[in-house]
Protein backbone atom coordinates (compact mmCIF):
# COMPACT_ATOMS: atom_id res chain seq x y z
CA UNK A 1 0.00 0.00 0.00
CA UNK A 2 0.83 3.34 -1.18
CA UNK A 3 1.67 6.76 1.30
CA UNK A 4 3.90 9.19 1.61
CA UNK A 5 5.16 10.85 5.34
CA UNK A 6 5.18 14.39 6.99
CA UNK A 7 8.79 14.65 5.66
CA UNK A 8 8.28 13.95 2.25
CA UNK A 9 8.32 16.57 -0.48
CA UNK A 10 5.25 16.48 -1.91
CA UNK A 11 3.32 19.56 -2.10
CA UNK A 12 3.73 22.07 -4.94
CA UNK A 13 5.02 25.28 -2.95
CA UNK A 14 3.06 27.58 -5.20
CA UNK A 15 0.00 25.70 -3.97
CA UNK A 16 -0.79 26.90 0.14
CA UNK A 17 3.15 28.10 0.83
CA UNK A 18 2.46 31.02 -1.76
CA UNK A 19 -0.10 31.53 -0.27
CA UNK A 20 0.53 31.91 3.59
CA UNK A 21 3.57 34.27 2.62
CA UNK A 22 1.11 36.44 0.01
CA UNK A 23 -0.86 36.89 2.96
CA UNK A 24 1.80 38.15 5.28
CA UNK A 25 2.99 40.14 2.41
CA UNK A 26 0.27 41.56 2.42
CA UNK A 27 0.17 42.55 6.60
CA UNK A 28 3.94 43.72 5.91
CA UNK A 29 5.94 40.64 7.66
CA UNK A 30 9.35 40.11 6.82
CA UNK A 31 9.93 36.64 4.81
CA UNK A 32 11.90 35.40 6.84
CA UNK A 33 9.57 35.36 9.85
CA UNK A 34 7.83 33.53 7.98
CA UNK A 35 10.57 30.68 6.67
CA UNK A 36 12.24 30.60 9.79
CA UNK A 37 13.21 26.97 10.59
CA UNK A 38 11.86 25.77 7.00
CA UNK A 39 15.13 25.62 5.01
CA UNK A 40 12.40 27.28 1.66
CA UNK A 41 13.42 30.45 -0.14
CA UNK A 42 10.78 33.02 -0.58
CA UNK A 43 11.46 32.88 -4.49
CA UNK A 44 11.39 29.46 -4.86
CA UNK A 45 7.90 29.28 -3.48
CA UNK A 46 6.66 31.94 -5.43
CA UNK A 47 7.48 30.70 -8.56
CA UNK A 48 7.46 27.51 -8.07
CA UNK A 49 10.27 25.92 -8.25
CA UNK A 50 10.65 23.54 -5.85
CA UNK A 51 8.49 20.89 -3.84
CA UNK A 52 7.59 21.41 -0.33
CA UNK A 53 6.99 18.78 2.68
CA UNK A 54 3.66 19.04 4.68
CA UNK A 55 6.50 19.65 7.97
CA UNK A 56 7.71 22.75 5.87
CA UNK A 57 3.83 23.93 5.12
CA UNK A 58 2.89 23.36 8.70
CA UNK A 59 6.32 25.10 9.96
CA UNK A 60 5.30 27.96 7.57
CA UNK A 61 1.74 28.30 9.11
CA UNK A 62 3.24 27.70 12.77
CA UNK A 63 5.15 31.00 11.97
CA UNK A 64 2.71 32.97 10.32
CA UNK A 65 0.22 32.91 13.03
CA UNK A 66 2.50 33.36 15.62
CA UNK A 67 4.03 36.19 13.62
CA UNK A 68 0.44 37.75 12.73
CA UNK A 69 -0.87 37.47 16.15
CA UNK A 70 -3.86 37.91 15.55
CA UNK A 71 -7.06 36.08 16.73
CA UNK A 72 -8.30 36.00 13.09
CA UNK A 73 -5.50 35.13 11.03
CA UNK A 74 -6.75 31.27 10.86
CA UNK A 75 -10.34 32.41 9.45
CA UNK A 76 -8.52 34.85 7.06
CA UNK A 77 -6.01 32.25 5.57
CA UNK A 78 -9.33 29.88 5.14
CA UNK A 79 -11.11 32.86 3.34
CA UNK A 80 -8.76 32.73 0.39
CA UNK A 81 -8.06 28.60 0.42
CA UNK A 82 -10.71 27.97 -1.98
CA UNK A 83 -11.38 27.27 -4.81
CA UNK A 84 -7.82 28.44 -5.00
CA UNK A 85 -5.28 28.04 -7.66
CA UNK A 86 -4.80 24.80 -8.01
CA UNK A 87 -5.09 24.02 -11.96
CA UNK A 88 -8.38 21.89 -12.81
CA UNK A 89 -9.79 20.57 -10.18
CA UNK A 90 -10.39 24.40 -8.68
CA UNK A 91 -11.97 24.95 -11.76
CA UNK A 92 -13.92 22.36 -10.90
CA UNK A 93 -14.97 23.63 -8.26
CA UNK A 94 -15.91 26.62 -9.44
CA UNK A 95 -17.85 24.96 -11.88
CA UNK A 96 -19.60 22.72 -9.55
CA UNK A 97 -23.54 22.01 -10.02
CA UNK A 98 -24.23 21.95 -6.41
CA UNK A 99 -23.45 21.47 -2.34
CA UNK A 100 -22.92 17.19 -3.05
CA UNK A 101 -20.58 17.91 -6.37
CA UNK A 102 -18.58 20.61 -4.78
CA UNK A 103 -17.47 17.75 -1.42
CA UNK A 104 -17.24 15.12 -3.58
CA UNK A 105 -14.48 16.92 -5.49
CA UNK A 106 -12.79 18.55 -2.32
CA UNK A 107 -12.65 14.89 -1.20
CA UNK A 108 -11.75 13.32 -3.91
CA UNK A 109 -8.45 16.19 -4.75
CA UNK A 110 -8.23 16.72 -0.63
CA UNK A 111 -3.92 15.81 -0.98
CA UNK A 112 -4.17 19.18 -3.38
CA UNK A 113 -7.22 21.65 -2.19
CA UNK A 114 -6.21 20.82 1.64
CA UNK A 115 -3.20 18.62 2.24
CA UNK A 116 -2.99 19.14 5.77
CA UNK A 117 -6.89 17.26 7.02
CA UNK A 118 -8.50 14.76 5.63
CA UNK A 119 -12.30 15.75 4.52
CA UNK A 120 -14.90 12.97 4.83
CA UNK A 121 -18.10 13.11 3.51
CA UNK A 122 -20.98 11.26 4.11
CA UNK A 123 -25.00 11.86 3.09
CA UNK A 124 -27.25 10.85 5.49
CA UNK A 125 -31.79 11.13 5.04
CA UNK A 126 -32.08 14.20 7.49
CA UNK A 127 -28.32 15.43 7.61
CA UNK A 128 -24.76 15.23 5.80
CA UNK A 129 -21.38 15.33 7.62
CA UNK A 130 -18.11 16.61 6.55
CA UNK A 131 -15.68 15.83 9.01
CA UNK A 132 -12.27 16.47 8.71
CA UNK A 133 -9.21 13.62 9.95
CA UNK A 134 -5.69 14.62 10.38
CA UNK A 135 -3.17 13.98 8.12
CA UNK A 136 0.06 14.37 9.54
CA UNK A 137 -0.21 15.03 13.43
CA UNK A 138 -0.18 18.50 14.11
CA UNK A 139 -1.59 19.13 17.68
CA UNK A 140 -0.70 22.57 18.82
CA UNK A 141 -1.95 23.59 15.07
CA UNK A 142 -4.91 21.33 14.81
CA UNK A 143 -7.66 24.20 16.28
CA UNK A 144 -6.04 26.86 13.69
CA UNK A 145 -6.14 24.35 10.96
CA UNK A 146 -9.13 23.47 11.81
CA UNK A 147 -10.86 26.75 12.02
CA UNK A 148 -9.30 27.85 8.52
CA UNK A 149 -10.58 24.64 6.79
CA UNK A 150 -13.97 25.16 7.92
CA UNK A 151 -14.06 28.79 7.18
CA UNK A 152 -12.46 27.90 3.75
CA UNK A 153 -15.45 25.41 2.58
CA UNK A 154 -18.45 28.47 3.99
CA UNK A 155 -16.69 30.82 2.50
CA UNK A 156 -16.54 28.60 -0.92
CA UNK A 157 -20.58 27.62 -0.96
CA UNK A 158 -21.61 30.92 0.03
CA UNK A 159 -19.80 32.20 -2.94
CA UNK A 160 -20.78 29.65 -5.46
CA UNK A 161 -24.64 28.99 -3.88
CA UNK A 162 -24.92 33.57 -3.70
CA UNK A 163 -26.24 32.28 -0.09
CA UNK A 164 -24.99 31.54 3.70
CA UNK A 165 -25.73 27.80 3.98
CA UNK A 166 -27.00 26.61 7.52
CA UNK A 167 -24.02 24.64 8.81
CA UNK A 168 -23.87 23.14 12.15
CA UNK A 169 -19.84 22.64 13.32
CA UNK A 170 -18.91 19.94 15.99
CA UNK A 171 -15.29 20.99 17.27
CA UNK A 172 -13.09 18.29 19.12
CA UNK A 173 -11.68 20.76 21.93
CA UNK A 174 -12.71 22.46 24.55
CA UNK A 175 -14.59 25.59 24.56
CA UNK A 176 -13.05 28.26 23.12
CA UNK A 177 -12.51 31.13 25.33
CA UNK A 178 -13.89 33.94 23.00
CA UNK A 179 -16.03 32.76 20.06
CA UNK A 180 -16.63 36.07 18.06
CA UNK A 181 -14.66 34.86 15.27
CA UNK A 182 -16.08 31.49 15.11
CA UNK A 183 -19.55 33.11 14.81
CA UNK A 184 -18.47 35.92 12.34
CA UNK A 185 -16.98 33.37 9.96
CA UNK A 186 -18.80 30.56 10.76
CA UNK A 187 -22.00 31.01 12.30
CA UNK A 188 -23.81 30.76 15.66
CA UNK A 189 -24.47 26.55 15.89
CA UNK A 190 -21.52 25.86 17.95
CA UNK A 191 -20.99 22.83 19.91
CA UNK A 192 -17.34 22.15 21.78
CA UNK A 193 -16.46 19.00 23.38
CA UNK A 194 -17.55 16.69 20.78
CA UNK A 195 -15.31 13.84 19.44
CA UNK A 196 -15.18 14.69 15.81
CA UNK A 197 -14.37 17.92 14.10
CA UNK A 198 -17.20 18.08 11.57
CA UNK A 199 -19.51 20.56 9.66
CA UNK A 200 -22.79 19.30 9.32
CA UNK A 201 -26.10 20.22 7.18
CA UNK A 202 -29.45 19.08 6.39
CA UNK A 203 -29.40 16.88 3.49
CA UNK A 204 -31.95 18.59 1.27
CA UNK A 205 -29.06 21.39 0.50
CA UNK A 206 -27.15 18.88 -1.36
CA UNK A 207 -28.59 19.35 -4.57
CA UNK A 208 -29.92 22.84 -4.95
CA UNK A 209 -28.53 23.82 -7.83
CA UNK A 210 -25.66 26.64 -7.42
CA UNK A 211 -26.15 29.36 -10.13
CA UNK A 212 -22.31 29.34 -11.52
CA UNK A 213 -23.18 25.14 -11.96
CA UNK A 214 -22.14 24.07 -15.81
CA UNK A 215 -21.84 20.58 -15.69
CA UNK A 216 -20.10 20.10 -18.94
CA UNK A 217 -17.66 22.02 -17.89
CA UNK A 218 -17.24 20.64 -14.74
CA UNK A 219 -16.84 17.23 -16.09
CA UNK A 220 -14.06 18.72 -17.97
CA UNK A 221 -12.85 19.93 -15.62
CA UNK A 222 -12.33 17.34 -13.31
CA UNK A 223 -11.49 14.84 -16.13
CA UNK A 224 -7.96 17.01 -16.46
CA UNK A 225 -7.86 17.09 -12.37
CA UNK A 226 -8.03 12.99 -12.57
CA UNK A 227 -4.56 13.51 -15.41
CA UNK A 228 -3.05 16.01 -13.02
CA UNK A 229 -3.31 13.48 -9.76
CA UNK A 230 -2.23 11.10 -11.99
CA UNK A 231 1.27 12.90 -12.76
CA UNK A 232 1.46 14.78 -9.47
CA UNK A 233 1.33 11.33 -8.00
CA UNK A 234 -1.19 12.06 -5.14
CA UNK A 235 -0.89 9.36 -2.75
CA UNK A 236 -2.33 9.52 0.36
CA UNK A 237 -0.74 10.21 3.74
CA UNK A 238 0.45 7.87 5.91
CA UNK A 239 -2.37 8.53 8.68
CA UNK A 240 -4.73 8.80 5.89
CA UNK A 241 -4.11 5.44 4.71
CA UNK A 242 -3.99 3.84 7.55
CA UNK A 243 -7.38 4.96 9.00
CA UNK A 244 -8.96 3.82 5.67
CA UNK A 245 -7.32 0.23 6.25
CA UNK A 246 -8.57 0.40 9.59
CA UNK A 247 -12.06 1.48 8.98
CA UNK A 248 -12.31 -1.25 6.09
CA UNK A 249 -10.90 -4.22 8.38
CA UNK A 250 -12.21 -3.14 11.58
CA UNK A 251 -14.99 -5.88 11.45
CA UNK A 252 -11.92 -8.16 11.75
CA UNK A 253 -9.90 -6.40 14.91
CA UNK A 254 -6.79 -5.64 12.94
CA UNK A 255 -3.52 -6.01 14.36
CA UNK A 256 -0.57 -3.95 13.76
CA UNK A 257 1.14 -6.76 12.41
CA UNK A 258 -1.50 -7.19 9.89
CA UNK A 259 -1.36 -3.63 9.38
CA UNK A 260 2.55 -3.76 9.06
CA UNK A 261 1.95 -6.67 6.76
CA UNK A 262 -0.69 -4.45 4.52
CA UNK A 263 1.75 -1.73 3.71
CA UNK A 264 4.81 -3.76 3.34
CA UNK A 265 6.72 -3.07 6.31
CA UNK A 266 7.73 -4.12 9.47
CA UNK A 267 5.96 -4.02 12.58
CA UNK A 268 8.66 -1.88 14.23
CA UNK A 269 9.02 0.19 11.19
CA UNK A 270 5.43 1.02 11.14
CA UNK A 271 5.22 2.06 15.05
CA UNK A 272 8.34 4.44 14.24
CA UNK A 273 6.36 5.69 11.19
CA UNK A 274 3.01 6.71 13.80
CA UNK A 275 5.69 7.95 16.55
CA UNK A 276 6.88 10.96 13.94
CA UNK A 277 3.29 11.70 13.22
CA UNK A 278 2.60 12.01 17.10
CA UNK A 279 0.19 9.07 17.57
CA UNK A 280 0.53 4.76 17.81
CA UNK A 281 -1.23 2.06 16.91
CA UNK A 282 -4.09 2.26 19.69
CA UNK A 283 -5.12 5.51 19.36
CA UNK A 284 -5.25 4.98 15.38
CA UNK A 285 -7.41 1.67 15.99
CA UNK A 286 -9.17 3.14 19.29
CA UNK A 287 -10.36 6.46 17.05
CA UNK A 288 -11.56 4.33 13.95
CA UNK A 289 -13.81 2.06 16.71
CA UNK A 290 -15.49 5.52 17.75
CA UNK A 291 -16.29 6.63 14.41
CA UNK A 292 -17.91 3.47 13.84
CA UNK A 293 -19.55 3.53 16.83
CA UNK A 294 -21.19 6.47 16.77
CA UNK A 295 -22.34 5.85 13.25
CA UNK A 296 -23.98 2.76 14.34
CA UNK A 297 -25.51 4.30 17.60
CA UNK A 298 -27.07 7.50 16.16
CA UNK A 299 -27.53 6.24 12.06
CA UNK A 300 -28.74 3.15 12.55
CA UNK A 301 -29.57 2.86 16.20
CA UNK A 302 -27.74 -0.54 17.38
CA UNK A 303 -27.70 -1.25 20.95
CA UNK A 304 -24.52 -1.79 23.22
CA UNK A 305 -24.76 -5.13 22.31
CA UNK A 306 -25.33 -4.98 19.04
CA UNK A 307 -21.93 -2.33 18.17
CA UNK A 308 -19.67 -4.50 20.64
CA UNK A 309 -20.69 -7.51 18.06
CA UNK A 310 -19.73 -5.58 15.09
CA UNK A 311 -16.54 -4.44 16.66
CA UNK A 312 -15.42 -7.72 17.82
CA UNK A 313 -16.05 -7.90 21.31
CA UNK A 314 -16.82 -10.61 23.06
CA UNK A 315 -19.75 -8.86 25.31
CA UNK A 316 -21.66 -5.74 25.79
CA UNK A 317 -19.63 -4.95 28.83
CA UNK A 318 -16.54 -5.02 28.17
CA UNK A 319 -17.24 -2.83 24.70
CA UNK A 320 -18.67 -0.13 27.08
CA UNK A 321 -15.49 -0.18 29.58
CA UNK A 322 -13.86 0.26 25.88
CA UNK A 323 -15.92 2.67 24.79
CA UNK A 324 -15.40 4.57 28.23
CA UNK A 325 -11.57 4.52 27.59
CA UNK A 326 -11.88 5.78 23.65
CA UNK A 327 -14.22 8.84 24.99
CA UNK A 328 -14.27 9.59 28.35
CA UNK A 329 -17.91 8.60 28.82
CA UNK A 330 -20.45 5.84 28.30
CA UNK A 331 -22.38 4.99 25.59
CA UNK A 332 -25.67 6.12 26.98
CA UNK A 333 -24.18 9.29 28.33
CA UNK A 334 -22.85 10.27 24.83
CA UNK A 335 -25.89 9.37 23.11
CA UNK A 336 -28.08 12.18 25.53
CA UNK A 337 -25.23 15.01 24.75
CA UNK A 338 -25.48 14.20 20.92
CA UNK A 339 -29.45 14.54 21.53
CA UNK A 340 -29.28 17.55 23.33
CA UNK A 341 -26.25 19.40 21.25
CA UNK A 342 -28.38 18.47 17.65
CA UNK A 343 -32.18 17.78 18.26
CA UNK A 344 -33.22 14.84 15.93
CA UNK A 345 -29.90 14.64 14.24
CA UNK A 346 -28.58 11.14 12.68
CA UNK A 347 -25.32 11.36 12.98
CA UNK A 348 -23.08 9.94 9.61
CA UNK A 349 -19.38 9.27 10.01
CA UNK A 350 -18.90 6.83 7.58
CA UNK A 351 -16.94 6.49 4.31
Amino acid sequence: MRFHQAADTCLPAEYHAAQILSYARDRELDDDLILRGSDLIAEHITQGLCRISPQQYLQLLGNALQALRSADSSFMLGQQMLPGHFGSVSHALLQAQNLRQALDILCMHATRLCPLLKPRYSAGQDYSILYWMDSYGAPSLRPAIVEMHMTAVVAMCRWLSGRRLPWRFCFNRSAARHTEQHEVHLGGELRFNCHLDAMLIASEYLDMPWPRGNALAANVALQQARQEALLMDETPSLLNAVYDYLLAHIRCSPSLEQLAAAFGVSPASMKRYLARQGTHFQAELDQVRTHVALYLFQSLQYDNEAVAHHLGFHDANNFRRSFKRWTGVTPSLLKEKLADDFPGLSLHVMG
